[in-house]
């Protein structure tokens, strides 16, 4: 595959793997899964146990388990064959697709905080 295909491919793969990470880890619809893992991750005993309910509530640490099941899928590889080029691509993918989420976490803070003056606004017009 050419390398502007492939480039095409990560910036494109990374949407997926950034919308499910951040589904999973911060959206309303996934919140009491998120709550409970969230709480095995603080309490539970073993390391492994407390590891591996944490990977659930942090959408970096489940963006690497997002990027893998979509290499699996799409058989995608960065720059060279083989296993190296899924290391490649591994770590590619999912430094996209982070800065897509934080280019999404930064932009919804900045609506929120537009909604929040306009509310306030509002109430000092109505006073």
């Amino acid at each position: 595959m050419e390398i502007a295909l492939q480039l095409f491919w990560l910036f494109t793969l990374a949407i997926p793997i950034a919308s499910i990470a951040w589904t999973v880890t911060h959206e309303e619809v996934f919140r009491e899964p998120r709550e409970y893992c969230a709480r095995r991750s603080r309490e539970d005993k073993k390391l492994f146990e407390r590891k591996f309910f944490y990977l659930f509530t942090c959408e970096y640490c489940f963006s690497h388990y997002v990027t893998i099941f979509f290499l699996i899928l799409t058989d995608y590889k960065l720059l060279m064959d083989g296993w190296r080029g899924y290391l490649i691509a591994g770590f590619a993918l999912v430094w996209v697709a982070n800065v897509y989420m934080s280019l999404f976490a930064f932009i919804r803070q900045d609506i929120k905080k537009e909604q929040t003056e306009i509310k306030r606004m509002e109430k000092d017009i109505e006073k």
